[in-house]
């Protein structure tokens, strides 16, 4: 089973190649108990999606690691040149949205994982993922998964976070999700949104969010493909920003009848890193998460046994 990690994004936020960035006192990255907790839960390849320039870097940390437990490594690039006559503005240097770098990968022919490389996602995520992801197949239409989080349990005391806010359905189904970018608690205790229009929209409490984990049969890159050109020609006189995300994707196929996705809850704690100074909750989180023997302090020794 295939679990692709995507980690060609900017980091701008934080201020670095995060991906990359030791975040432990052991000198860990967050993609390190990523791929502990995947190889735990049954993954046997992972695939990371990176910017080509990095791959010197990907290969001489990370994915020497991963080799040396025994996982199969891939890698797929995300390029800025997108063809199709289009042109790339010269100040554009964020690559297209999470929808263009799962695209990266050409063809599946298997299901697979997909996920964050900056993200925290706890190894009950990783298995429920996996074990949908083993009987996961396309009838009359595609059947997807996506694991879904409280909204309160993802947001950053240091500034807004972007997230995926959802709508499930009795039969725990996603109804809607919509990409909201600027998402922050405020000091009355109210969680709100601002678009960029200025609208301000308050969240409910408890709302399910997305972390960009969800589970694929290999139909989903034949779907994207028309849609993200559809994507390039809406946004042709400007292309300096946009970008065309996996939510807007998945919502596009539910409100087309091409896909379902089914959304399951996970017990595990999400945490990630969106700026700088949430670098040292996350090493403390980590430091009890070992001395709860959650994690072993040599988690690379303890990966190869897996």
């Amino acid at each position: 089973m295939t679990l692709v990690v995507m980690a060609a994004g900017m980091g701008s936020r934080f201020g670095g190649l995060k991906q990359l960035t030791p975040l432990t006192d052991d000198g860990e990255f967050i993609i390190d108990f990523t791929v502990y907790d995947a190889v735990r839960a049954g993954f046997d390849k992972i695939i990371f999606i990176i910017k080509e320039e990095n791959l010197e870097l990907f290969e001489s940390t990370i994915g020497a690691r991963v080799r040396r437990s025994g996982i199969e490594v891939g890698y797929a690039f995300q390029k800025q040149e997108i063809g199709g006559g289009y042109a790339v503005p010269a100040e554009r240097k964020k690559p297209w949205g999470t929808t263009h770098a799962i695209l990266s990968l050409g063809e599946m022919s298997e299901n697979f994982g997909v996920l964050n490389a900056d993200d925290f996602y706890g190894f009950d995520t990783l298995k429920k993922l996996h074990d949908f992801l083993e009987t996961a197949e396309d009838t009359g239409k595609a059947h997807y998964c996506m694991l879904g989080y409280d909204l309160e349990q993802t947001l950053s005391e240091h500034g807004t976070v972007s997230r995926g806010v959802c709508k499930v359905n009795g039969q725990g189904m996603l109804d809607f999700i919509e990409e909201n970018k600027k998402i922050e608690r405020l000091a009355d205790g109210r969680i709100v949104n601002t678009f960029e229009d200025g609208r301000v929209a308050e969240i409910p409490s408890g709302a399910t969010v997305s972390m960009n984990c969800f589970g694929f049969t290999p139909s989903i890159l034949g779907y994207m493909k028309p849609l993200f050109a559809e994507f390039l020609e809406k946004n042709k006189e400007d292309l300096s920003k946009c970008e065309l995300l996996v939510p807007t994707t998945v919502k596009m196929l539910i409100d087309s009848g091409k896909c379902d996705v089914r959304v399951i809850p996970t017990t595990s704690t999400w945490k990630g890193v969106t700026y700088i100074e949430d670098s040292e909750p996350f090493r403390e989180f980590i430091r009890a998460q070992k001395a709860a023997g959650v994690y072993p302090k040599e988690l690379w020794e303890a990966v190869a046994c897996v």
